[in-house]
C-alpha cells in the first residue's frame, strides 16, 4: 500500500491542489458577484463573509502544484530535453552521457533541496519545532507571517525542499532503473494511463459506426 501510494504521490498531490484551487477561485468568484446582487438577505449574509485571503491561497496552492509537479515530470519524463546528439552518440558514450545527466539533476536537486530547508529552518521552522518539542524557544525569531491567511512562511517555503528532494529522489529511482535495464521514462502524449491497447481495440469496436452511402441507379 505504502509503495503504491509513494509511486503515485505526486497525482495525489496535484490533484489535491489543483481541485482546491479551482474550487477556492470559484467561490471567490461567486462570493465577488453576489454581493453586488440587491437580493435581501442574501446580500447581507455574503457581506459577512470574508474571501480576501482567497487569492493568497490559491497563488500558494499554484506555486505547490509547480514543485511537485516538477518531481511528476522526472518520473514520468515529460521534461523537456535535447537529445538529438546523445541519440546520435555511440552506445557506450550515450549510456555515460545520459548518467552523467541524471546526476547532474541530482546533485541541482538536492543542492537546492538542502538550501531550502536551511532558508525554511532559519525563517521559523527551528521556532516551531522548538514548541512543539517543549525547549525553550525565547531567543529564537518566531518568523514572519503571511498578510492575509496570516500562516507562518516557512510551512509556505517548504515547497521548495519538500519538492526539490522528492526529485533529487525520482532521478534516483530513474537512474536506478536505467543501469538495470538501459530504459528511460518516456511520455506518450497520446497513451491514457489506465487504458492499454486492448481497451482502446474494445471501445472502437463497440462505438457505432456510421454506414458508408451507397451509390447507384434506382
Amino acid at each position: 500500500m505504502l509503495t503504491k501510494i509513494l509511486d503515485h504521490l505526486e497525482e495525489w498531490i496535484i490533484t489535491f491542489l489543483m481541485g482546491g484551487a479551482t474550487l477556492i477561485i470559484f467561490l471567490s468568484v461567486v462570493h465577488r458577484y453576489g454581493t453586488g446582487l440587491p437580493i435581501p438577505y442574501v446580500q447581507d449574509y455574503l457581506l459577512q463573509l470574508h474571501f480576501e485571503w482567497a487569492q493568497e491561497l490559491a497563488i500558494i496552492m499554484f506555486v505547490w502544484m509547480a514543485k511537485f509537479g516538477a518531481a511528476y515530470g522526472v518520473r514520468k519524463g515529460v521534461h523537456v530535453g535535447v537529445d538529438v546528439l546523445v541519440n546520435r552518440m555511440p552506445p557506450e558514450w550515450r549510456r555515460f552521457t545520459v548518467l552523467l545527466a541524471i546526476g547532474c539533476g541530482m546533485l541541482f536537486t538536492g543542492i537546492v533541496g538542502t538550501l531550502g530547508l536551511t532558508f525554511v529552518w532559519e525563517n521559523g521552522l527551528h521556532h516551531a519545532a522548538y514548541t512543539l518539542l517543549g525547549w525553550d524557544a525565547s531567543d529564537v525569531p518566531e518568523g514572519p507571517t503571511t498578510p492575509d491567511l496570516e500562516w507562518p512562511t516557512w510551512f509556505i517555503y517548504s515547497a521548495v525542499p519538500l519538492g526539490s528532494y522528492l526529485m533529487c529522489f525520482r532521478f534516483i529511482q530513474v537512474g536506478w532503473t536505467f543501469l538495470r535495464h538501459g530504459e528511460l521514462p518516456h511520455h506518450d502524449e497520446s497513451h491514457v494511463e489506465g487504458l492499454d491497447d486492448d481497451d482502446d481495440d474494445e471501445l472502437f469496436a463497440a462505438a457505432p459506426h456510421p454506414t458508408p452511402a451507397h451509390g447507384g441507379a434506382r
